[in-house]
């Protein structure tokens, strides 16, 4: 079930000891569920409960502790040895008086490593307050030390398999897009378009099926498309309003965000004014990366082509992207906003977002891609326009403006 060679695995492995040393790290225990698939395959809806890989400098193999009815799916999804593979009772989930980093903690007190440096991920939706406490309250000899992004940061830079697994969650996004736009006409429900959406991102390709992605789609309409994170309701649309799709395509975990902007039949004057700067600046911006520029240096030609409007954007223009797990598809590095030093290299992967919100209107027109050797290119291929809905047959497939 490994989606990537043993040797893939070791070599993410040997990169984390690296920034382990670098960064006096002697245990490195890793919550975070992308995090922990990257290094060892691990992938089940288990997150819900606490669960860790742990990674001792000087062993060669990681220990996964998890939930007692999960070991056999870590046996099943992972190239760790059984024995490595520690399950806790269920008496220790969701209790009010035992607590799975007790567990964790004895443990590590019993493979000698309880007075180490240890590091955790400490900015990390799965790792708790509770959990910090109980494992320094186990493990007084140790110290503690924050291991944010540390694994994330090794993600950066793609392999050529993920690379290819991206470009297939490419083509189930461009088709969820396709589908899911077809659904969106007078008198249907965002529901409905919700729906179709989910069922072509699951259902994927003829050659592969696709994966849950991390983000539900995103579905606002009319006044609400100036409030980018809304999702759907059972409201029908209405003739002459617009609506902005985002979704991912996800395939073994990989994702490749996608955005559009739909206009029910002719569009508002003001979406119409601003659809060239968003388009002409995504264009602009493609054209210009290429290895060697640092995210900020993305993000500064953007303000310079916005600042011609008189219009500033306060959001980042977009994020570092690939292999993750609810609630986020970005990898938490790199960030296209001012002052990031990230400087671009080869299978880098982002999703590009120059999108702008007002208060009762919006605009999203997104690409995600990836830095090649001497500049970069798109995942998808769906058309980079606003889209015009044909507000009457719903056997056609709309057209587009430029």
């Amino acid at each position: 079930m490994l989606p990537f060679d043993i040797i893939e695995y070791q070599n993410r492995i040997s990169k984390t000891k690296q920034r382990m040393a670098e960064s006096g790290i002697e245990v490195l225990l890793v919550t975070d569920p992308a995090n922990m698939n990257y290094l060892s395959g691990y992938d089940a809806w288990s997150f819900y409960v606490h669960q860790m890989l742990i990674i001792v400098i000087d062993e060669p193999q990681p220990i996964w502790i998890g939930r007692y009815m999960d070991a056999n799916g870590a046996k099943a999804t992972t190239w760790i040895y059984d024995e490595n593979i520690i399950p806790y009772p269920d008496y220790y989930v969701q209790s009010s008086v035992y607590h799975p980093m007790d567990f964790i903690a004895e443990i590590l007190k019993q493979i000698g490593q309880g007075n180490r440096y240890i590091g955790v991920e400490m900015d990390n939706y799965y790792f708790s307050a509770k959990a910090y406490q109980r494992l320094t309250q186990n493990l007084p000899n140790a110290t503690f030390k924050s291991a944010d992004s540390l694994v994330n940061y090794v993600r950066l830079i793609k392999s050529d398999q993920e690379i290819e697994y991206m470009k297939r969650a490419a083509k189930i996004a461009d088709q969820a897009m396709y589908k899911g736009i077809d659904t969106i006409r007078p008198g249907l429900r965002e529901c409905d378009a919700a729906a179709q959406i989910y069922y072509q991102m699951i259902s994927g390709t003829d050659e592969y099926g696709g994966d849950y992605p991390a983000i539900v789609p995103f579905l606002p309409s009319g006044e609400n498309t100036g409030a980018p994170h809304l999702t759907w309701t059972e409201r029908k649309f209405k003739q002459g309003e617009s609506v902005i799709v985002e979704l991912a395509g996800c395939y073994k975990r990989y994702h490749v965000p996608l955005a559009r902007t739909v206009s029910i039949g002719k569009p508002a004057k003001e979406l119409k004014k601003i659809t060239p700067i968003v388009i002409d600046g995504l264009n602009e911006l493609l054209d210009s990366i290429k290895p060697g520029m640092t995210c900020g240096d993305i993000e500064a030609i953007w303000r310079k082509n916005l600042k011609r409007y008189g219009i500033e954007k306060e959001s980042r223009l977009g994020y570092s992207v690939g292999l993750n797990y609810p609630p986020d598809w970005g990898e938490h590095t790199a960030s296209i906003r001012t002052g990031d030093p990230t400087v671009l290299q080869p299978n880098m992967t982002f999703h590009l977002i120059p999108a702008l919100w007002f208060d009762d209107y919006g605009i999203e027109i997104s690409e995600s891609f990836r830095v090649t050797e001497k500049g970069c290119e798109t995942f998808c291929e769906y058309p980079r326009e606003l889209i015009i809905q044909d507000p009457i047959d719903v056997n056609h497939h709309g057209g587009i403006i430029s």
